[in-house]
This record gives C-alpha cells, structure tokens and sequence, in this order.
C-alpha cells in the first residue's frame, strides 16, 4: 500500500469529525425552548388549557358546516390526523390572529390541507351562524391559497350542548363576558391522531412550521413524511409543558456517532481502494519494463 494512503488517513478523519461535531451543533442549537404559554390570565380562573392528552374527542356531536348542512365530528375523522382550532368568528382580535397564524405556517408546511392531514375549525360561540363560517373560510382559504384545501379545511358552528362537550374533551376553557359581548379565552391548537385522541397542543398565536410537520408525522403515527422527518423525530420529543418539539441530546449524540464511523469507515474504504489501484499500476509498469528489456 502506497505511503500517500497512511498521510491522507488524519486529514480525512479530521475532515468527517469536523463535518459530524458541525451537524451535531447546528441540531442542539434547533431545541432551545421558549416560555411556556399556557399561563392563565390574572384574575381569571376559569380561562385557559387543561392538557387532556389522549384524550378521544367526541365524535357523534353535532354540528354544522359552512352550507348549514348538519355534521358530525366523526364525518371529519377516521382516515388522517387533523388540526383542531377552537376560536369565534366574530372575534375581535385573538381568533383571527391564531387563524392567520396557523394559516402562515400550514402554508411553510410541504404537507397539503385535504391531502395529508385536515382543519377543523369550530366556533365556541352558539350565535355564531354557517354565513359567518362561510365568510371567515373564504378569508382563510384565500390566503392559503392552495387547490384542494375547501375539502380539507372545514369551519363548522353548532349549539351550546355540542360546543360544551367539545370543549371539554379538548380541555378548552374559556369564559364569556356579557358586559362586553365577547368570550375570554386563551388560544391553541390540538393535533388529533386519525382516531380522534388529541396527541399535542400547540399555544399561541405563530407556530413553528417544523413543530407542525412533526406533529402530524408523529400523529398519524409515521403513515405521512420523509425517511428524513423519521431521523429527526428520533432526535427530537414533543413537550406538552411548552407544546414545542425540543432535542434529545444523548440519541442526537448516538446518531452523530455512528454517522460519524459510517463516515470514516466510507472515507478509509475509499482510501484503501484507490491505494490498492495505484500499486496494483506499479507492479504493472514495473513488470511491463522487465519484459522489454
């Protein structure tokens, strides 16, 4: 074996773990979390989330869609996980803050509306009417902007009984001021699993287009995403207590070291080869000169 192959050996490992310990810091720095915001409001004890995880959503509660036509939750779930938002369509500010939100991280998100996952979309006011969901999903769906999402994306109103019970599954809770006419609340979204179980909250108004695809890789328990999106769920857990997706740093540890030796085992292969081809041209030439002479 040629002595260029022995000085190339440090240099290549130097290159691969440079490479590895460079990957390694750029996924930790990715899992730094934020305050949680699930912090009740001052003064107003019955506002807020209560995390009711795998927690089954009632599926035979009625409500109505856009057309007025009477629906069942179960008419939406069953076949992929699906976004629940809970707001009110007449909402002065939060609601339609947390839908424009969610709309400008659905639309950074590769996944499509109505193809690998779905939107519902209820209101928690009863006075709320199908022609103001109508309006409001026109709004939405505008800015989305992408074919197929009416099918996926459904903005239903209902009675009081059915917006309880809901509520109450999903451990929504809000209060309704009659001196002002409006409804204090917090705002989140659930993920649901194809099943109808809520398997994460995500709070605010701005979502991390990277926590939701993982959300719903996670949700529709690995049947959507990328080879890709599995590594990195590998490396990365969900948190309910700041509804975020933060970094595991033993198994991102795990991970960087074994591409770490898949990456020097490759290089020395390589190295080896290209050795081995140059001595195998010496013995050559050098045989080919003794058969001239």
């Amino acid at each position: 074996m040629s002595s260029r192959f022995y000085n190339s050996i440090p240099g290549a490992f130097l290159v691969v773990l440079a490479l590895s310990c460079i990957a390694c810091a750029q996924s930790m720095t990715g899992g730094i979390l934020g305050p949680s915001a699930s912090v009740k409001p001052p003064g107003l004890t019955n506002v807020g989330i209560q995390q009711n995880l795998n927690q089954q959503i009632p599926l035979d509660l009625t409500f109505r869609d856009e057309t007025g036509k009477a629906v069942h939750l179960g008419d939406y779930i069953g076949k992929k996980p699906v976004i629940l938002s809970l707001v009110y369509y007449r909402c002065p500010m939060l609601c339609n803050e947390l839908l424009v939100g969610l709309e400008s991280a659905l639309k950074a998100v590769k996944f499509d509306v109505g193809k690998e996952f779905d939107v519902l979309t209820v209101s928690f006011d009863p006075k709320d009417t199908p022609e103001v969901a109508t309006a409001k999903k026109a709004e939405i769906l505008n800015r989305y902007n992408r074919s197929g999402s009416a099918d996926g994306w459904h903005f239903l109103t209902g009675p009081q009984e059915s917006i309880a019970a809901l509520t109450k599954a999903a451990g929504f809770q809000y209060q309704y001021d009659p001196k002002t006419g409006q409804f204090a609340h917090t705002t989140a979204i659930m993920i649901l699993t194809p099943e109808g179980r809520i398997a994460q909250y995500y709070y605010g108004v701005e979502f991390p287009p990277k926590d939701l695809r993982l959300g719903l890789i996670q949700a529709s328990e690995s049947k959507i995403g990328t080879l890709a999106d599995q590594v990195t769920l590998y490396c990365y857990h969900y948190d309910p207590n700041t509804g975020k997706y933060s970094a595991i740093i033993s198994r991102i540890i795990q991970l960087s070291g074994g591409l770490t030796i898949l990456g020097i085992g490759t290089v020395l292969l390589v190295l080896f080869r290209r050795g081995s081809d140059s001595d195998y041209g010496s013995r050559r030439r050098s045989s080919s000169h003794q058969y001239v002479r």
